[in-house]
């Protein structure tokens, strides 16, 4: 869901600025910081690098299953908790306003972050803080030299860090969502299917609509439709219907044959190198219509062999 993160604070963020009659760049803007705070939850992914310099006990020989072993000891706790985003979109909204008592308070609240976390949930939690933290602050930064207003800044930031750990709800295990109180909003992950495949199936879906939702707010603000950039060889992504004879079913579990092959059918969308925008667009929303196009041909092959 790393890309369904982005896509869905970048639509919800957009279309709440395209109400309020925000003028095209500024409500772009807006979407692109809100899309960019949404990926940061996921940086304490970076423990899992330790996985492949010394792959974890029991993860395997393939070396993906063991940067999950070892990322998924930290991964969806502290960064996804809607606590911890609730203080850092007051510091963010601090430390963008322009008077230096509210900056000073603003990262001491964002840095008081760190000990807190490590006092609580020990040094690896606190170190993934840090991480954290110090990206917040990058992008506090960035957005003061581009003359962000402190409460837009600090609504991309809600948008970006809340909608972000719900869109996990599909995958793995649910996020500490109440980080660091006890109470647990959501015990298990929202299953689509007891079907294990049609799970992944549906969960995927879920992801390519999020893209195409987010797309469909880029253009409704461009004042254009997607429809128009979408080439005809995209209709050749249903030939993928075949994969679903010829690969093993995929799950949650063992994903990776069906996620690669699936996206590598968006090389239909190629196009030679251009610095026409207008091409660059055609050629990205076509490998996403021929992806989509695959993914549905696999679901009704499976549905009507399995």
């Amino acid at each position: 869901m790393f890309v369904g993160h982005a896509c869905l604070a970048f639509a919800v963020a957009a279309l709440g600025a395209d109400r309020l009659r925000w003028s095209r760049e500024r409500a772009l803007g807006v979407a692109a910081l809100a899309a960019l705070f949404a990926t940061l939850p996921d940086v304490d992914v970076v423990y899992g690098l330790s996985g492949l310099v010394a792959p974890a006990a029991g993860a395997g020989p393939v070396p993906v299953e063991s940067f999950w072993a070892a990322g998924n000891r930290v991964h969806r706790g502290v960064t996804h908790a809607l606590p911890v985003a609730a203080v850092v979109t007051a510091a963010v909204w601090l430390g963008g306003r322009s008077g230096t008592p509210s900056r000073a308070a603003g990262a001491a609240l964002l840095a008081g972050l760190v000990p807190v976390v490590a006092a609580l949930g020990g040094g690896l939690a606190g170190a993934v803080t840090a991480l954290f933290v110090c990206c917040v602050g990058a992008v506090v930064v960035l957005a003061r030299r581009r003359g962000v207003a402190p409460r837009v800044l600090a609504g991309a930031t809600f948008v970006g860090l809340f909608t972000h750990p719900f869109g996990d709800l599909l995958t793995g295990e649910p996020p500490a969502l109440l980080y660091p109180f006890e109470a647990t909003l959501v015990a298990e992950r929202v299953v689509l299917s007891a079907d294990p495949t049609l799970h992944l199936l549906g969960a995927f879906g879920v992801e390519l609509a999020t893209v195409w939702l987010a797309l469909a707010a880029y253009f409704r603000i461009a004042g254009e439709r997607p429809t128009a950039h979408v080439d005809r060889r995209a209709v050749l992504g249903v030939a993928y219907a075949g994969a679903a004879l010829a690969l093993p079913a995929p799950t949650l579990e063992v994903s990776y044959h069906f996620v690669f092959s699936v996206l590598a059918v968006g090389v239909v969308g190629v196009a030679p190198p251009s610095p026409d925008r207008l091409r660059a667009w055609r050629a990205g929303v076509t490998a996403l219509a021929a992806v989509s196009l695959a993914a549905v041909a696999y679901a009704a092959v499976y549905l009507t062999v399995g």
